[in-house]
């Protein structure tokens, strides 16, 4: 056993180091041991200026732009090397980046603690009752879905002008009540804390490593993205061809999101059911299919009004579009299914276990499911609801269209 641990040791040959504002100061005796005996050191710039005196030896700042693929580092297997990290090389660092293409067994790694670890001590909050979120080099409105009342959150910003950028939304967004602590230059010398609220936010020259506290608070006309399935319809930017919410509720139900998944929504009309998965986790992927250009440039506004600006829209018309697309975990037909061969590509393009559900309409459409559900099986429901409306100085019930949804799962 001794033998396997030495032979273990001996094969990492990658040490990542999480390092923070207070440079070589905070840094364990193995951290500064295994940064002066790398035979080469790469970090960002900043980096590798806080531990100048520990290097012997080459020092390689990342490239510009940023290499993904790390070939740099993968260049030099078997060789000594560090890299050196913001924090905690694990959360939203370049760590996960390295261990999609080096074996854990390969690699040390020395954290430090993270920005939002130190964010939390400063503020004393309690991080598992904090949403944190990274907005470093992302669309700043992935915050949107985590703005409910009394919530609190920590978000990283990409430069010194995120917290206002930040801030001009939550104010657009009915949040400018909101309190708003912007954290600089955590655990370094020029550490500073500034609070504020989002919409008297006036605050200038602020340090680019920062971290952004926000104390929810709203207004009446607040635009709030509800934590339940079946959105109000008024949140998607549409021209009628929209799931209603009530459908919808049972369309999401119906295809079970599970986490990671990716789904593709055939006739994405104005993506409420694509946007409503992706909303499920941070974790799942859509793709939208929509023939229509203003539809499909419709569905990427909703997609950023509603928090998810990473949803796929692929403008084109099925089947012929969706060859070459990922394999599916679920598929959505909204639209277009009575259309020659699109079922059948839905079908095909399944895995094993993968879920379809459909819904229908139009006769024509109805017909083919009930065709469908006779040949392969599945289940077949009908759904109608009916809605409150005036008549003359009382109440009647209006009924919408009846929709026939098929669900079914590839053996």
């Amino acid at each position: 056993m001794p033998a396997e641990r030495e032979n273990s040791a001996a094969a990492r040959w990658l040490t990542i180091v999480g390092i923070g504002e207070d440079g070589v100061e905070g840094l364990g005796d193995e951290a500064k041991r295994c940064i002066a005996t790398a035979q080469v050191v790469f970090g960002g710039k900043r980096h590798l200026a806080l531990v100048d005196g520990l290097v012997t030896g080459a020092a390689e700042p990342w490239p510009t732009p940023f290499d993904a693929g790390m070939r740099a580092v993968l260049a030099l297997s078997g060789r000594p090397v560090c890299v050196l990290a913001s924090g905690d090389p694990f959360c939203h660092g370049v760590g996960t980046t390295l261990a999609r293409h080096v074996p854990v067994a390969e690699m040390r790694v020395l954290p430090a603690p993270s920005a939002f670890s130190l964010a939390a001590s400063r503020l004393g909050w309690a991080l598992p009752d904090t949403k944190t979120v990274s907005l470093h080099g992302k669309p700043i409105d992935l915050i949107r879905p985590l703005l409910h009342p009394k919530a609190r959150i920590l978000a990283l910003t990409s430069d010194g002008d995120g917290p206002a950028a930040v801030a001009k939304l939550l104010t657009e967004l009915g949040f400018g009540p909101s309190r708003l602590t912007v954290l600089e230059a955590l655990g370094g010398r020029s550490e500073r804390l500034t609070t504020t609220s989002a919409g008297a936010f006036d605050l200038e020259n602020i340090n680019p490593l920062n971290v952004l506290a926000v104390e929810v608070e709203s207004n009446s006309e607040a635009r709030l993205l509800p934590l339940a399935t079946g959105m109000p319809d008024e949140l998607f930017e549409n021209d009628g061809q929209l799931t209603k919410r009530e459908i919808r509720a049972v369309t999401l139900s119906t295809l079970a999101p599970r986490r990671g998944e990716l789904l593709w929504d055939i006739g994405g009309g104005s993506g409420s059911i694509s946007i409503e998965w992706m909303l499920r986790d941070p974790s799942m992927r859509a793709i939208a299919i929509e023939a229509n250009s203003e539809r499909a440039a419709r569905i990427a506004r909703n997609a950023s009004a509603c928090g998810v600006p990473g949803l796929t829209v692929v403008e084109g018309r099925a089947p012929e579009v969706l060859a070459g697309l990922p394999t599916p975990d679920a598929i959505f037909v909204g639209g277009g299914g009575s259309e020659p061969g699109v079922m059948d590509a839905a079908i095909a393009a399944l895995p094993s276990a993968g879920r379809l559900v459909a819904n229908a309409v139009t006769l024509e459409m109805e017909t083919l499911l009930l065709s469908l559900q006779a040949r392969l099986g599945g289940e077949l429901i009908r759904l109608s609801v009916s809605r409150a409306v005036p008549v003359g100085t009382m109440q009647g019930w209006r009924p919408a269209m009846p929709v026939t949804q098929w669900s079914w799962a590839k053996p």
